[in-house]
């Protein structure tokens, strides 16, 4: 999958090892890392669908402003907060996401989701 980021500062964030930890802690980082190479190894976000997204806990956000965001853990309580990257979002009849159809991404936070 394909991922960028919501500004060239915040991608250089999370693409300098040093900086990642100095802004999240080492523990954080390495979460980070780690969900990072999972989201580039994957085809699309279909090989995150709840049933499938094993420690990651993949799952779209909803209501309010979180409505078309996507997460997945980092440490608890901190996610990896993401959008997929298309215009129009690829969408199921439903009305839902279609997973299937997301392969690029834009990371834009890490927060506690429930706050």
């Amino acid at each position: 999958m394909d991922i960028s980021f919501r500004s060239k500062k915040f991608g250089k964030d999370f693409n300098e090892w040093s900086r990642l930890q100095k802004i999240h802690g080492k523990k954080r980082a390495e979460k980070i890392r780690i969900r990072l190479g999972e989201l580039r190894a994957a085809s699309s976000l279909y090989d995150f669908w709840p049933t499938k997204s094993g420690p990651s806990r993949c799952h779209e956000l909803t209501g309010g402003k979180r409505k078309g965001q996507v997460s997945v853990d980092l440490d608890h309580p901190y996610r990896l907060i993401f959008i997929p990257d298309h215009e129009p979002f690829p969408v199921k009849p439903d009305g839902g996401l279609d997973w299937k159809h997301v392969t690029a991404i834009v990371i834009i936070g890490i927060e506690d989701t429930h706050e």
